[in-house]
């Protein structure tokens, strides 16, 4: 399994060369950008320019980008709407789709070949509407990110619209063939269990958001720091017919210094070998 840091840990900080630099040493063989306007401009010609001509030079690789989940550099808090492409309301999901392909701009200079996609959020039902409202964002979405060399890869989240089975039903029903999936190993943990979630989603998997929680709330937790049996979810994973990417994703509010971070990166790898 290719060994991806997302810098989902460096959430707080502007993302720079010297952060690229930590995860290439504690063992990580590529990255996802998690794409925050505070953390990592994606607007910004000279940040995207400033990563690009490091990441032109060193091997570690730019695997994968999140998608904003907020467009400003708030996450929200001073009020602006998140980035929700299940929207009732049309002109906001036209807003979100927009957002969506500013960052995938990005792959012109910054040649990652995923982006993982949020459908909604967490509030959201399940419904014939928002099947459709999916479908039609996954197809324009993925029109634009194809000629780029972009992948979309949906993620299950804690909502309806984003288990396990209803990811399946928005790829069958639209017959997204080219749509894959990123399975969070947190959230499958909080809702229908990771086993499960491994088997419902089978090769379908690209890639996998690795932290740990105790299955009460969204902790980003280093794994085994929570109550995830990683031995089955290990063994699970590496039955599926190819190896997805296994991608760290810790949160940003750990009090630790950064020999205890790359010792954690580099402990957490050590799981899929």
């Amino acid at each position: 399994m290719l060994r991806v840091l997302s810098t989902h840990l460096f959430l707080k900080q502007r993302l720079h060369p010297g952060l690229l630099e930590l995860a290439a040493r504690s063992g990580a063989e590529a990255v996802e950008i998690f794409a925050a306007r505070q953390h990592f401009d994606y607007t910004s010609r000279e940040h995207r320019t400033e990563l690009a001509n490091w990441f032109s030079s060193n091997p570690l690789q730019p695997f994968s980008m999140h998608a904003p989940l907020f467009p400003d550099r708030e996450m929200g808090r001073a009020g602006a709407p998140a980035v929700n492409l299940l929207h009732p309301d049309k002109a906001r999901r036209i807003d979100a789709m927009d957002e969506v392909k500013r960052a995938l701009e990005c792959a012109e200079q910054i040649h990652f070949r995923n982006l993982i996609l949020h459908l909604g959020e967490r509030d959201d039902g399940w419904s014939l509407r928002s099947i459709e409202h999916a479908i039609a964002a996954l197809e324009h979405l993925g029109a634009f990110a194809h000629p780029l060399g972009v992948r979309l890869l949906v993620e299950n989240l804690i909502s309806e619209p984003t288990t396990p089975s209803h990811l399946m039903t928005i790829l069958e029903m639209g017959h997204l063939d080219q749509v894959g999936v990123c399975l969070d190993l947190g959230h499958a943990h909080l809702t229908v269990g990771v086993p499960e979630a491994i088997a419902a989603l089978g090769p379908h998997i690209a890639s996998v958001h690795v932290h740990d929680n105790h299955a009460a709330k969204d902790e980003h937790l280093w794994p085994g720091e929570g109550s995830i049996d990683w031995s089955v979810a290990v063994r699970a994973l590496q039955a599926l017919p190819a190896a997805p990417a296994a991608v760290l994703e810790i949160t940003q509010d750990l009090p630790e210094t950064t020999a205890q971070i790359t010792a954690h990166i580099s402990e957490s790898f050590s799981l899929f070998n």
